[in-house]
C-alpha cells in the first residue's frame, strides 16, 4: 500500500475517492469493523468497504469487476488487491455472517442516519421490490401480471421515508414468503430504528392494496407503535357501499372532492374496528368516482389523504433511482450473502445522499447508475502520498468550482466540522484534493 501510494496511482477511477470523506462524517467505518467482528487493522473490513464502493460504482458483471483494478479503487478500500467474488462470498467471511447480523448492521446505519437528519420517520412507506433471479434452485414464482410470463425471484421488502424519500431499512426473504409474513418484521425493524415511545405521536405507514388484510393489521396493531393507511380493492360491493352513503355523510372540501369516515371492520379481525376513509371525486351525482382506504387509527382524514398518501410514490422514485447499486436483479438466493450485499449497498446508498446534499445541483439530480459512470469512474486524476497526507488530483473535472469549494484543504474543512480527519482503513493518513 505505501509503495503503491509512494509511486503515484493513475486512472479515470478515482472519483470515487469523493466518497472517502463522507465515510469520515457518516461513521460507516466503525459500522463495518463491528458488523465483521473484526479489528481496524485486519483485511475483513476493508473487504466490507471494497463492497460498498462496487455498489457505488454498480458493478454488476464480471467484465466490471475484473477491470477495477490498478486505477486507484484498491486503494481507496485501504488494500493493495481486489478481491474476487468467490473469495469474499465463500472462502473468506460473507457468507459466514447471519441474516441477524446484517439486520444489526442496518438498525445502526439507520440511528446513525437518523441522528444526521436523513430522515424524521414520521411518515413512512412500505412496498416489496422483487429482483428477478435465474437461480438453478426450486422456488416458488411471481408474475407481475396476467399477461406475463411467471418468474423466479428474491423478494426484498422496503422502508422509506417518505416525505425525504430515504430508507430506513429493508427485509429479505425467500420467494415463498407472504406479504402478510413480511410485514410485521420489516416494521420491527423501522421500531428499532426510530425507537418510538408510547408517549410519542403514533408515525402513520402508507402501503399498498397487497397488504389489506386481517394479519398484517392485527400484527401490526399488537406488535408495533405504527398507524397504517392502506388503500382497499377497488370491489363492486365496496364502491355500490360508497354510493349509497347519503351526501350528508361526506364533508366538501374543495370544488370536485370530498370526503367521509365511518367504521370499518376486517374481517376476521381480533383486534376491534378501524376506520373506512372514502374519498370522492367528481361534481355531478351519477358520475362520482369513489376511492377507499382503511386506516388504523382516528387520524385527520383529510390530511392522509390528499397529503400524505400521495407521498408514497417517493418509494418507486427510489428504485428507479438507485437499483443499480445492487437492488436490481439477484445474483445468489443464499440468505446471508445477499443481506450482507444489500446492507453493504445500503450504506453506499447513504453516502451517496450526502454527496448530493453537498454538492446541490446538477449532481443532486444524478441517478445511481449516472454518478457512477460520469462521476466515480468517470474522472481522470492521480492519486500519491505527500508527508502525512494523500493528495488527488483531478483533471478536468466538471464543475470544478463547485467541487473546489467542498474539497480543497479539506482537512481543515473537516476539523471545523467535527470530524476526524485522518482514514483508519488508509493508516491515519488525511485527505486533500486538487483540481488541474
Amino acid at each position: 500500500m505505501r509503495q503503491l501510494l509512494a509511486d503515484k496511482i493513475s486512472g479515470n477511477q478515482v472519483g470515487l475517492w469523493l466518497l472517502l470523506p463522507e465515510h469520515l462524517r457518516l461513521g460507516t467505518w466503525d459500522l463495518l469493523c463491528a458488523w465483521t467482528g473484526a479489528a481496524p487493522g485486519t483485511v475483513e473490513p476493508r473487504l466490507a468497504l471494497q463492497l460498498v464502493h462496487e455498489a457505488a460504482l454498480c458493478t454488476c458483471s464480471l467484465r466490471q469487476g475484473r477491470s477495477l483494478s490498478q486505477k486507484g479503487f484498491e486503494v481507496a478500500n485501504g488494500l493493495p488487491f481486489v478481491a474476487s467474488d468467490p473469495e469474499i462470498h465463500t472462502f473468506t467471511w460473507l457468507d459466514g455472517h447471519t441474516v441477524r447480523e446484517a439486520e444489526a448492521l442496518q438498525i445502526a446505519l439507520g440511528k446513525l442516519r437518523r441522528a444526521s437528519g436523513h430522515f424524521g420517520g414520521q411518515l413512512l412507506a412500505i412496498d416489496p421490490h422483487r429482483l428477478q433471479s435465474n437461480t438453478q434452485r426450486q422456488t416458488r414464482r411471481h408474475r407481475q401480471d396476467t399477461r406475463t410470463k411467471a418468474f423466479k425471484v428474491l423478494q426484498t421488502f422496503f422502508c422509506l421515508d417518505a416525505h425525504t424519500g430515504q430508507p430506513l431499512g429493508f427485509h429479505l426473504s425467500s420467494a415463498a414468503r407472504t406479504v402478510a409474513q413480511a410485514t410485521p418484521p420489516l416494521l420491527l425493524l423501522a421500531q428499532s430504528i426510530l425507537n418510538v415511545t408510547p408517549d410519542q405521536p403514533r408515525p402513520l405507514v402508507l402501503a399498498d392494496c397487497e397488504h389489506y388484510g386481517h394479519h398484517i393489521v392485527d400484527q401490526v396493531r399488537l406488535q408495533t407503535p405504527f398507524d397504517l393507511l392502506i388503500p382497499m380493492p377497488q370491489r363492486r360491493g365496496l364502491r355500490a357501499r360508497c354510493a349509497a352513503l347519503p351526501e350528508s355523510g361526506f364533508t366538501r372540501r374543495w370544488a370536485g372532492y370530498a370526503t367521509a369516515k365511518q367504521p370499518w371492520t376486517l374481517r376476521d379481525s381480533t383486534t376491534g374496528p378501524g376506520y373506512h376513509l372514502i374519498q370522492r371525486s367528481g361534481e355531478t351525482p351519477g358520475q362520482y368516482f369513489y376511492k377507499s382506504f382503511f386506516a388504523t387509527g382516528d387520524r385527520p382524514g383529510l390530511a392522509d389523504l390528499s397529503e400524505h398518501y400521495p407521498e408514497r410514490w417517493h418509494i418507486e422514485e427510489f428504485f428507479k433511482s438507485n437499483q443499480a447499486l445492487g437492488w436490481q436483479r439477484a445474483g445468489t438466493l443464499n440468505l446471508n450473502i445477499r443481506y450482507g450485499q444489500m446492507t453493504l449497498a445500503l450504506v453506499a446508498q447513504a453516502l451517496l445522499h450526502q454527496l448530493r446534499q453537498r454538492l446541490g445541483s446538477p449532481f443532486a439530480q444524478w441517478d445511481a447508475q449516472h454518478f457512477a459512470d460520469n462521476l466515480f469512474g468517470g474522472l481522470d486524476g492521480a492519486v500519491q502520498v505527500r508527508d502525512d497526507t494523500i493528495v488527488v488530483t483531478y483533471y478536468n473535472a466538471p464543475n470544478v468550482e463547485r467541487l473546489r469549494e467542498h474539497y480543497e484543504h479539506l482537512p481543515a474543512k473537516l476539523a471545523r466540522e467535527g470530524v476526524n480527519p485522518r482514514m483508519p482503513w488508509l493508516y491515519n493518513y488525511q485527505l486533500d484534493f486538487r483540481f488541474a
